[in-house]
C-alpha cells in the first residue's frame, strides 16, 4: 500500500539486535498490508554495501548507493569505483543520497561539490535515478544539477513520461531526480517539478509550524510527490520524540492526503505508483 521511499535500515547507530527488530516490524507491516516497499539508502561505502545486502535479502527492499555530503571527504577514486560496482546489483535502483549540506559542513564545501558532481555524472552514465540531499544549499544544488545535464532533454528521453495533470503538461518529462525530504519553498518545488524532478515529503510535513512544506504539499500535484520517513530520523507527529521507523510513513501520508484533498487510500496508491515508476519497480 505505502512505499517508504527513503529509510536507513543501514544506520550505523543500530545494534544488530535493533536492526533485526526494525526489519521484523517492517515485515509485519508488509504482511499486514500497510507497507509494500522500503528503500534502504546508502550514505557511504559501508552503508551502501549494507543497502545492497538488504535489497537482496528482503523482497520488499530496494536500495540506493552513494556518498552523502557529510561523508564526501571519505570518497576517493577507489570508493567511487566501488559505488559503481554496487550500483550494478540487481535491486539497487538509484545513486544516492548525494548532494550538498552547508548546515553542518562535515566535509569541506569544495569537496562536497566535487563529490556531488562525480556522482551525478555516474548516475547519468549508468542511466540511473538520483536521490538528492540538499540543506542550506538550494542554489548550488540546482546549479550543479543543471550544469551537469541532470535535467537535459537527452536524459529525460531515457525514461517514459509521467502523468501530468492539466496545467502541468510541461512537467511530463521525467529526469528521475528526487529531492528527498524536500524543505524548500513552493516556488522552488514548482521549478524543480517543471524541470523534471520529483519531491518527497517526510515527517516535517506533520509539524505544526512547518508552513513552507505545507504550501508545497497544497500546491504541487500529487503526481509529482512521494512519501518517506528518513528513519531513524525526522519522526512525524504523533510519534515525535521516538526513533523513527518505516511504518510511521502512514502519518506523513495521512497529512499529505488532507492537504491534497484526497483520501488516504488514494494518496497511498498514487505515491506508491510514483515511487515504483521512479525506481523502475516491476
Amino acid at each position: 500500500m505505502l512505499y517508504d521511499s527513503h529509510a536507513h535500515l543501514n544506520n550505523e547507530g543500530y545494534s544488530r539486535e535493533e536492526r533485526q527488530e526494525v526489519i521484523g516490524r517492517i515485515q509485519e507491516a508488509v504482511d499486514g498490508g500497510l507497507l509494500s516497499y522500503v528503500n534502504d539508502i546508502g550514505f557511504d561505502l559501508a552503508s551502501s554495501k549494507m543497502a545492497a545486502d538488504h535489497s537482496e535479502g528482503y523482497p520488499w527492499c530496494y536500495g540506493a548507493v552513494g556518498y552523502h555530503p557529510h561523508c564526501a571527504k571519505d570518497m576517493g577514486e577507489m570508493e567511487l569505483l566501488m559505488i559503481r560496482s554496487l550500483a550494478g546489483k540487481k535491486n539497487i535502483k538509484a545513486i544516492g543520497e548525494i548532494g550538498l549540506d552547508f548546515h553542518y559542513d562535515h566535509s569541506p564545501r569544495d569537496v562536497q561539490r566535487e563529490c556531488f558532481i562525480k556522482q551525478v555524472e555516474l548516475a547519468k552514465e549508468l542511466e540511473m535515478p538520483i536521490v538528492i540531499h540538499s540543506r542550506e544549499a538550494d542554489g548550488q544544488v540546482m546549479d550543479i544539477l543543471k550544469g551537469t545535464g541532470a535535467f537535459s532533454e537527452e536524459r529525460k528521453s531515457l525514461f517514459p513520461e509521467r502523468p501530468a495533470p492539466e496545467g502541468w503538461e510541461s512537467a511530463a518529462g521525467d529526469a528521475r531526480v528526487l529531492l528527498h525530504c524536500f524543505s524548500g519553498s513552493r516556488e522552488l518545488g514548482e521549478q524543480y517539478v517543471r524541470l523534471g524532478a520529483t519531491l518527497s515529503m517526510a515527517g516535517p510535513l506533520t509539524y505544526k509550524n512547518n508552513k513552507k512544506t505545507v504550501e508545497v504539499a497544497r500546491n504541487i500535484p500529487l503526481e509529482f510527490l512521494m512519501v518517506e520517513t528518513d528513519s531513524p530520523y525526522l519522526t512525524p507527529e504523533p510519534r515525535r520524540g521516538e526513533k523513527n521507523i518505516s511504518i510511521n510513513v502512514k502519518y506523513t501520508a495521512q497529512r499529505l492526503a488532507v492537504l491534497c484533498g484526497r483520501s488516504f487510500e488514494e494518496t497511498a496508491e498514487i505515491t506508491c505508483m510514483n515511487a515504483k515508476r521512479f525506481f523502475d519497480i516491476p
